[in-house]
């Protein structure tokens, strides 16, 4: 049994109400494709009878959970898009060891982490660079909205597709163990990194001034005034000369007039101005 329009209206409102997310009219398909899965999971003959369960107030807390993570779970993948890890190794982390000389501390927050790629890049790219970085403190936050995700992050397994997709092959061998298919990131990369969920549309939790945030490929799924929202709790979060990356097809424009684009290659990458 298909989900009917309606069905689909119900789950965009749902979606939209709970994380401020705008699912697109052309995402129909996933929409159903995802909650079949989460059908068969928990019970329901299909996906059609899980949103007619949701529509006549049977809202158990568990499943509208799930259902809406299940909606809102991004695909990622280790050194995504290539570009922001060679910025971060020869343009960002260079000038933010040169400016926080006298503190010898930074801050990094990746604030859509999904299932954990991205901050265990960042994670590996420091280790790699611990010649220059030397006795200075290093923090990294990773976040989602996803608790399903962030479990997934925290134990830092993935499987051999998984780890093909972006992983250098040296990085592989060196803070990876394998058993049978599955890889699972050594705890010297782990213990780096704190997971925590955070929803970017509510009031951020009290959180160390950050002097990296990674934003990447998040604002694309929010309508404008919404992004701006979170542009200006972003804002208040990140340190002025600090650096924050978006998504390579994302921009600030007529969002944000606090940052300056910093050239790099093609991507997106902002710093904020010092006041």
């Amino acid at each position: 049994m298909r989900i009917s329009q309606a069905d689909f209206e119900f789950i965009r409102q749902l979606v939209r109400e709970e994380t401020g997310i705008v699912l697109g009219a052309e995402k129909s398909y996933l929409a159903e494709t995802r909650l079949n899965q989460l059908a068969g999971q928990e019970g329901y003959a299909s996906a059609a009878v899980l949103v007619k369960a949701l529509r006549n107030g049977q809202r158990r807390a568990d499943i509208c959970n799930k259902a809406v993570e299940a909606l809102t779970i991004a695909e990622t993948l280790f050194f995504r898009d290539v570009f922001p890890f060679e910025a971060l190794k020869k343009l960002v982390l260079p000038d933010l060891l040169t400016q926080r000389a006298a503190e010898r501390r930074l801050n990094i927050w990746s604030a859509a982490c999904a299932t954990g790629q991205e901050p265990y890049s960042v994670a590996m790219l420091l280790k790699e660079e611990a010649h220059r970085l030397g006795s200075w403190t290093v923090s990294i936050l990773a976040s989602d909205i996803s608790t399903s995700s962030l479990e997934q992050a925290k134990r830092g397994c993935y499987s051999q597709i998984a780890v093909n997709r972006g992983l250098p092959a040296a990085m592989l061998i060196k803070y990876f163990t394998q058993e049978g298919s599955t890889w699972t990131i050594k705890e010297e990369i782990r213990r780096m990194i704190e997971f925590r969920r955070i929803n970017l549309v509510d009031a951020l939790p009290i959180l160390p001034i950050m002097d990296i945030i990674l934003l990447r490929n998040v604002l694309i799924y929010f309508d404008f005034e919404t992004r701006r929202a979170i542009l200006a709790k972003i804002r208040k979060q990140l340190r002025p000369n600090g650096y924050l990356f978006l998504g390579a097809s994302e921009t600030m424009l007529q969002l944000d007039e606090s940052y300056e684009r910093v050239p790099f290659k093609h991507g997106a990458l902002f710093r904020l101005r010092a006041s």
